[in-house]
């Protein structure tokens, strides 16, 4: 069954010769356990610049996947040490992202709980640095 979330997103891209870019974010969401792990989604907005993609979350006990759906789809996995490779597709075209997970911290529980992920981004074979997400998830049934 899904339960309604309130999701608390901060996300930081680190370029290796710029200053980091930090977004954060506060949105109403759904978190749902099936298959032997959590799904949780929400609708992206003109803030992150992905108004119409629905993202989601599916956190399994050996890994976390990042779905997106809409306008831009892929789907990268994240296994600490592993690298994934994705297709990366935008309304204009699609690339080839390939991500190195760092670091990956979940508690997930029937009342909330958190997912701390970084990693470095490769598009096309060519450094593109290194991204941190927190999210706090916060049921609100």
């Amino acid at each position: 069954m899904k339960h309604k979330v309130l999701l608390s997103i901060t996300g930081k891209q680190s370029y290796y010769d710029q200053e980091p870019e930090v977004m954060e974010l506060v949105t109403e969401g759904t978190m749902e356990f099936t298959n032997g792990g959590w799904d949780i989604s929400y609708q992206e907005s003109d803030l992150t610049g992905l108004q119409g993609v629905t993202t989601t979350f599916r956190v399994e006990p050996d890994k976390v996947t990042l779905t997106r759906t809409g306008p831009l789809c892929s789907t990268m996995e994240f296994c600490v040490g592993q690298s994934h490779d994705s297709l990366y597709q935008m309304e204009l075209g699609a690339l080839m992202i390939t991500v190195t997970t760092r670091h990956l911290f979940f508690d997930i529980l029937p009342e909330g709980g958190c997912i701390d992920l970084v990693y470095d981004i490769e598009i096309e074979k060519t450094e593109g640095g290194r991204v941190d997400y927190h999210l706090d998830i916060r049921a609100v049934d």
